[in-house]
């Protein structure tokens, strides 16, 4: 479980550092190809916040107004950077679309970038830019003391007109990625490119306030992942109320997963009506729901993908571990009226650090749906992937181990529960 020192730090990184209507043919709708595609097969491409956090750690009780000893650690962020980073550690070179400067943080976050061979093309560098940093201040006990955020330059300078610039790679992409950092209008022009070429949308909420941006892109949204508390303000903006409210979970006793589905049923119902087809709700310890209109999600799959290295081996192993026709039973279920869902579950963890967790989610499922996995196996991917994150210091751990991410990919998917099938109504 998070303690609350955990709590805070993944609050203050959500704060950027880490800034149709409804088909239940979801394989018609979702799968790209046909009309305006080009015939050249491009890289998914993923759009945000390049960050770089400062963890400071005395090693003895801080006193005001004075240095204190202790170590003091740069950690590469931002919620896209980190999404984009795990999916090149599976196999997937991603097209980066971002802002950096020429300081000291943006040179670190270039030369990572460079080092692990990842085009630069679409990230904006410039010296009037101020790489977007964030400075945490711990107390002995691990609990945030204070904490400072510089992240103006996302809103600031990757713009729609930036954005606009790498419209052929949007156009040629299997999917895209945006983080809720972006301002409204790159937000928006973003989604309108998508939309022009049939390039499904991933929409990664970022943090509860900037969540709220859903309400200008729902239409064209493909997939969103968004925790508990996003999801309750994500289902507020679209339905332009306050009607739900925040879930208070007691820490010392869970909840079933029956039990919390049924209290977060009504705000997924929200997103869904509102045109987003796919909808992962994140729970932590708890998995994942998954959930769409219709059992067609079952059969969700991106029509142009690559297979090759560390990709190729893990689609390999996946299929033969996590075959398709588990879930092929949900497919005889009514169509019309359902909200279909399916829990896949966390797998137990030596818990070192959470604050990148979710982005290794949302990053090991788009690599998994770019090397020809369906959504489902994807999900058991992305939280295997999770596990590793949190294993380690790093907010995306420095190489995944085949055989480790596909064991325990192979447990989630078996363990995956189909109980919910509840009416629209």
């Amino acid at each position: 479980m998070e303690n609350s020192a955990q709590r805070r730090l993944k609050l203050v990184s959500g704060h950027l550092l880490s800034p149709i209507e409804v088909n239940n043919g979801l394989s018609q709708v979702l799968i790209k190809g046909g009309h305006g595609k080009h015939e050249e097969e491009g890289d998914p491409v993923v759009i945000g916040g390049m960050v770089l956090d400062i963890h400071a750690t005395p090693s003895l009780p801080l006193n005001p107004r004075t240095t204190t000893p202790g170590k003091v650690h740069y950690v590469l962020g931002g919620v896209a950077r980190n999404i984009a980073e795990c999916m090149s550690k599976l196999g997937t070179k991603p097209y980066m679309i971002s802002a950096l400067g020429n300081d000291m943080a943006g040179k670190l976050l270039l030369e990572h970038w460079n080092s692990a061979s990842l085009s630069t093309e679409g990230i904006m560098k410039h010296q009037d830019i101020k790489t977007p940093v964030i400075c945490n201040i711990f107390d002995t006990e691990g609990e945030l003391a204070a904490a400072v955020a510089s992240v103006e330059a996302v809103e600031k300078f990757l713009t729609s007109s930036w954005i606009q610039q790498s419209k052929q790679n949007i156009f040629s992409a299997p999917v895209m990625m945006v983080d809720a950092n972006l301002s409204l209008p790159a937000l928006e022009a973003s989604c309108q490119l998508a939309a022009e070429s049939n390039t499904p949308v991933w929409f990664e909420p970022v943090s509860v306030a900037k969540s709220r941006r859903i309400v200008s892109v729902a239409k064209y949204v493909t997939f969103a992942s968004p925790n508990e508390d996003e999801l309750i303000a994500m289902a507020n903006a679209l339905s332009h109320e306050n009607m739900f409210r925040q879930i208070e979970r007691d820490s010392n006793s869970r909840c079933s997963v029956q039990s919390l589905f049924q209290v977060l049923k009504p705000a997924i119902l929200v997103l869904l009506e509102k045109g987003i087809k796919i909808v992962a709700v994140t729970l932590g310890a708890d998995g994942v729901f998954l959930c769409s209109r219709g059992p067609n999600v079952v059969r969700f799959s991106l029509d142009r993908t690559k297979k090759y290295g560390f990709s190729g081996q893990l689609y390999d192993k996946v299929v033969s571990s996590c075959p398709s026709s588990r879930f092929s039973g949900a497919l005889q279920i009514e169509r019309s009226s359902h909200l279909f869902s399916v829990h896949f579950p966390a797998l137990p963890a030596s818990v070192v650090r959470l604050t990148g967790a979710g982005d290794c989610l949302v990053g090991g499922t788009l690599a998994s749906l770019c090397s020809g996995l369906d959504i489902m196996q994807s999900i058991a991917v992305g939280i295997a992937a999770a596990k590793s994150a949190v294993e380690g210091e790093a907010n995306v751990p420095s190489e995944f181990s085949l055989a480790t991410i596909t064991d325990d990919a192979r447990s989630i998917y078996s363990a995956a529960k189909i109980p919910f099938h509840q009416s629209m109504l």
